[in-house]
């Protein structure tokens, strides 16, 4: 009985072909064929320096990048092809489909590299290109609530900590808050693709490259910045893809927590937000059910952004130095977060923006007496109190207004005086819900100047209209 072929990359060592269940297991061709189009770019350029050192003529170089152009149309316009192929992965698909297309000429682009340098380099410009993506993504769900706030400048609404009620603010400053951490997740990307910026490519499998390529040209060729400093470092180096998992899970997070508030807004409880139908379901039981699906399955899927980057950390914390075959497991997690994230932050914008707010409802709550409290102590430590006594005699006044049942702003003024003799006409006038949030007017505040200030700068970095008001 024969023995299997052993076709693959690195068959020449081996009398007998691997394990039909083995092969199964360790091929990445199902996954890493998403890099088809940055392998390709990759061999473009290596056959460039290949010629430019040398080794190959000038026309073994153009029948090498037309018959790679032809790959590349090929698996567009026919995925079928991609489908039904058993080879190893990325690498090989193509090393075999060029010799398939050209013969031994085709064998000549693998002089002086290694798949280990290819795949931390190709790896590296998918995670450019992602971070690229979510940024573009980032921009939109910010000018969702860009939108949302504009279309709201002065609607009142209860601030809350701790879950519970405090001090009042205006809805665009709620909104805009949320704007200040997607607005830092654009810069996380940024400089997660900042340092995937760096082009392995002349590392070898880990010692460098024995024929003269010229690495910087390669580099700029395929839109890198700089090249890698250590050829050992460079081929094992995933710290680029641990940065960007990352910051796709602080993305998830911020989304978590804006999908939190909204679910609990919509809530009969609250009453705040109204539901759009196009991004809600309802039940398949209860009728009257209008459920915030969109925003459970964006708190939902936030745990698998941040389960792909343990994952990622897990893998790589034990390994010796150079590359190691487990470092296979690093595209899988990332491919999968960012393909999660990207749907998540684009269902956000559609959702928000699409979202109704209960003005009436909203106003109402924030005009609660009871959320007036620290305005009292402010106004006594106008009257020259210090703050810790005008908060322990605000304290004292609320007991009493609640033995009363009543709110402290209708408390008669000789009930005030008991307390302390500041209290005088003028406290009823400074102690009402727009002066409260009239007074918080400094940059960053929740008075309208602070937060219409603050909206036009957002509108500004995402190069919205400032419309005229």
């Amino acid at each position: 009985m024969s023995e299997p072929k052993n076709d693959k990359m690195w068959g020449g060592r081996f009398e007998r072909g691997p394990d039909a269940n083995f092969y199964e297991f360790e091929r990445s061709w199902r996954f890493d064929r998403r890099l088809l189009p940055y392998e390709l770019a990759l061999d473009r350029a290596w056959a460039r320096g290949l010629q430019a050192a040398r080794l190959l003529t000038a026309d073994e170089c153009a029948q090498i990048v037309a018959a790679l152009d032809s790959i590349e149309n090929r698996g567009r316009t026919d995925p079928s092809w991609l489908d039904e192929s058993n080879v190893e992965d990325v690498h090989h698909f193509v090393e075999v489909a060029l010799i398939a297309a050209i013969g031994p000429t085709g064998a000549k682009l693998h002089t002086g590299r290694s798949r280990n340098e290819m795949v931390a380099t190709e790896f590296r410009m998918f995670v450019k290109d992602a971070a690229r993506s979510m940024c573009e993504a980032l921009v939109a769900l910010n000018e969702s609530v860009a939108i949302q706030a504009e279309s709201h400048l002065g609607l009142p609404m209860p601030g809350m900590t701790h879950l519970q009620h405090a001090q009042p603010i205006l809805l665009s400053h709620w909104l805009l808050a949320h704007a200040e951490g997607f607005l830092r997740d654009t810069e996380r990307l940024q400089l997660a693709a900042a340092r995937a910026d760096v082009c392995p490519l002349g590392s070898g499998a880990l010692a460098g490259s024995a024929f003269p390529i010229d690495r910087n040209a390669l580099a700029r060729e395929m839109g890198f910045a700089s090249i890698t400093a250590n050829s050992l470092d460079a081929v094992s180096d995933r710290e680029f893809a641990l940065e960007y998992l990352f910051a796709l899970s602080v993305v998830a997070t911020h989304l978590s927590r804006l999908s939190e508030d909204l679910i609990l807004f919509a809530s009969a409880e609250f009453g705040y937000a109204i539901l759009p139908d196009e991004f809600s379901t309802g039940s398949s039981l209860m009728p009257q059910k209008k459920n915030p699906d969109a925003w459970e399955l964006i708190r939902g899927k936030s745990g698998r952004i941040v389960g792909a980057l343990v994952s990622l950390l897990v893998t790589i914390k034990g390994l010796p130095s150079s590359y190691q075959r487990d470092l296979q497991e690093d595209k899988e997690p990332l491919f999968s977060a960012h393909d999660e994230a990207l749907a998540m932050v684009r269902v956000a914008a559609g959702a928000l923006r699409a979202t109704k707010f209960n003005e009436a409802k909203l106003r109402a709550a924030a005009a609660n007496p009871a959320l007036l409290a620290t305005e009292a102590a402010d106004y006594l430590v106008e009257h020259g109190v210090p703050f810790r006594e005008a908060h322990e005699i605000v304290g004292r006044v609320i007991r009493e207004a609640e033995k009363r049942a009543k709110p402290i702003t209708e408390l008669p003024l000789e009930v005030l005086q008991r307390h302390s003799k500041v209290f005088d006409a003028d406290f009823y006038s400074a102690v009402t819900l727009d002066a409260a949030i009239r007074r918080k007017s400094v940059p960053g505040g929740t008075s309208l100047e602070a937060v219409r200030a603050a909206l036009e700068k957002l509108q500004a970095r995402l190069g919205l209209r400032v419309a005229a008001r």
